[in-house]
């Protein structure tokens, strides 16, 4: 089994910031993509910023320059730096990760989600 759990969201003011992580556990052999997705209510789930095992990263364009994607391997973590918060960035905000759990066997893993408000 592999499990995706996701931290640190929460409220915070308009222009503020947050750090979320995610950590993948379990029994794989690799993790290759790591994304953050996010979805408002009524909205679709979008792709917020995404970061391969190389480390080649792509953002939605609503987040380029506030907010930066990381990684640790050796931790098997994710990391959201989001800065400059917004209202419009307020939503549920989930970890995929895409694993091997095999040489043959490669599946796509959601966590719970971590709910970010930004609010004054």
């Amino acid at each position: 089994q592999v499990q995706v759990v996701e931290s640190g969201g929460g409220l915070v003011q308009p222009g503020g910031s947050l750090r979320l992580s995610c950590v993948v556990s379990g029994s794989f052999i690799s993790i290759n993509a790591m994304g953050w997705y996010r979805q408002a209510p009524g909205k679709q789930r979008e792709l917020v910023a995404s970061i391969t095992s190389r480390g080649d990263i792509n953002y939605a364009d609503s987040v380029k320059g506030r907010f930066t994607i990381s990684r640790d391997n050796a931790k098997a973590t994710v990391y959201l730096q989001m800065n400059s918060l917004k209202p419009e960035d307020t939503a549920v905000y989930y970890c995929n990760a895409d694993v091997s759990r095999t040489l043959k066997v490669r599946i796509d893993y959601w966590g719970q989600g971590t709910q970010v408000t930004v609010s004054s």
